[in-house]
């Protein structure tokens, strides 16, 4: 005997993705006692006559799937569609995306805002050594790896790497000097 299951985790891209299990012909009663037992054993006992004994496999996965189901509604059923916007005009057609807020240039802002302060803090923390800001900013912030930063400025890959040792020995120095 031959079943499909559907796992949560199968559902990718709307595709649903069934694991099918293959049970020899002789074990499905075994599983069907096993399943009656359980169910009987969770019982209240004034409710012990009420379970039956399945007949096929898949009756048996469908109480399973429906007792999962029911958890899962009572946890999350409030979590559905979110409630219209107010609308002055009394639009019929309601765009969901209005109801929710874009903050993604706040977050832009604050970001560049933040490089920027860093990358001022390490100009001013280096001071005369402008290449060496430079170079520390391309290199450790941006991403920048040594060979390319090297070559753009053609100069050997291991003067950019002492250079930024003693760069970032220095400012390791001032933030210990700026947090006393």
């Amino acid at each position: 005997m031959k079943i499909r299951v559907l796992y949560e985790d199968n559902i990718k891209n709307g595709h649903k993705n069934y694991t099918t299990i293959e049970i020899p012909d002789g074990d499905y009663s075994v599983m069907l006692d096993i399943d009656y037992e359980q169910r009987l054993a969770e019982a209240k006992p004034e409710k012990k006559e009420e379970v039956k004994r399945c007949e096929t496999v898949q009756e048996m996965f469908d109480l399973m799937n429906n007792k999962e189901y029911n958890h899962w509604r009572r946890y999350h059923r409030h979590l559905g569609n979110p409630k219209t916007p107010y609308r002055k005009d009394d639009e019929v057609e309601i765009d969901v995306m209005d109801t929710f807020a874009d903050n993604s240039q706040e977050i832009e802002r604050n970001h560049q805002d933040e490089y920027e302060s860093v990358c001022s803090w390490i100009r001013t923390a280096l001071g005369k050594k402008k290449d060496w800001a430079d170079m520390f900013i391309a290199v450790r912030i941006d991403g920048m790896s040594i060979r390319e930063y090297a070559s753009s400025i053609g100069v050997n890959e291991n003067n950019i790497t002492q250079k930024l040792k003693r760069a970032t020995k220095k400012l390791e120095q001032e933030y210990k000097n700026r947090q006393i």
